[in-house]
């Protein structure tokens, strides 16, 4: 089935010979906008951040820009694509139940990632439940009328892991359409399923509802990476502030923190922020990880060029020693 096209670079308003950094920052800059925390029509930047992350997913990750372009430029956004012979289609948020011969698809409204997504680059073609053996958990016997399970993704902030939330998922199958409310708890990680007891495929003969799995999918936020319950933050550091060192407000999750930079700060050094990372489900929180990014000016003034070359004549550091 055709779906519509996404020109990922359009959305994020690069050129495909734009650098990993331009995209970076175009992305960053988008997503502070549209945040759904920070914007007014929380509706529409709702969507809007869905759409940007998604096109970052791709762009931000060599692999997949690589595969993305191999489809070729000549796509207009809007138009209809299908996908060149050996690309698998899966639909977006369209999720077969598993097991042989189903022949049923869920969709879900509210969740994650677009119908292009899912087909090119999306959890089915990485090993979903649509591609499953058919052999359960249970034994023939114990699921015997049962319905089957139902698996999708949904898109989850890193505020929402933080303070945890409630979502409204919507799941189309066949003509029925219904709303469901989803439970976020504090401290999700990426891959943790949620599950949603009796929510999937219906049973037959008087059986059991099989239960519905949403699949978190973290999304990319403009300030933060995350590495198990830790959040990673860049810090850009002038020479000067590397060498004699400086106090830093930088951000989190729940506001600043003043940290300091000790005197002989080198690129790439980390400084630990303990208990402000993400929460842990078993208490505590990860720390938050600050990593010194030191800048150097691409364009001087006279007069700072003259400081510059004073600095070079008395300074006895020689890198290369």
């Amino acid at each position: 089935m055709p779906v519509q096209f996404k020109d990922y670079y359009e959305i994020l308003g690069v050129e495909r010979g734009d650098s990993e950094a331009e995209v970076k920052k175009a992305f960053r800059k988008l997503a502070r906008q549209y945040h759904p925390d920070v914007a007014r029509n929380k509706r529409d930047a709702e969507e809007k951040f869905k759409e940007v992350n998604e096109a970052y997913e791709v762009l931000g990750d060599p692999t997949k820009r690589k595969r993305y372009d191999e489809l070729g430029a000549d796509w207009k956004a809007g138009a209809e694509f299908r996908p060149p012979p050996g690309w698998q289609p899966f639909g977006e948020g369209a999720f077969r139940t598993a097991g042989q011969g189903a022949g049923y698809e869920f969709h879900f409204g509210g969740t994650g990632f677009s119908d292009f997504f899912e087909q090119i680059f999306g959890s089915m073609g990485r090993g979903g439940a649509g591609e499953r053996s058919g052999r359960s958990m249970f034994s023939e016997q114990e699921c015997a009328g049962r319905g089957r399970d139902v698996e999708g993704d949904i898109l989850v902030t890193l505020e929402e892991a933080m303070r945890g939330s409630v979502r409204s998922v919507t799941v189309r199958h066949d003509s029925r359409t219904q709303t469901y409310q989803v439970k976020i708890p504090p401290g999700v990680t990426e891959g943790q399923r949620l599950r949603l007891a009796g929510r999937g495929e219906a049973g037959s003969g008087g059986g059991v509802s099989g239960d519905l799995y949403l699949r978190v999918r973290l999304a990319r936020h403009p300030d933060f990476d995350v590495r198990h319950h830790d959040l990673i933050y860049e810090a850009g550091l002038s020479p000067w502030e590397a060498v004699l060192g400086t106090n830093l407000l930088v951000p989190t999750l729940s506001g600043r923190v003043n940290i300091k930079i000790p005197s002989g700060t080198q690129n790439g050094q980390k400084l630990r922020v303990r208990g402000r990372g993400l929460p842990q489900r078993g208490g505590g929180s990860g720390d938050l990880i600050v990593v010194a990014r030191i800048e150097v000016p691409s364009r001087v003034t006279d007069p700072e060029r003259k400081l510059w070359e004073q600095l070079a004549r008395e300074s006895r550091f020689n890198p290369r020693d």
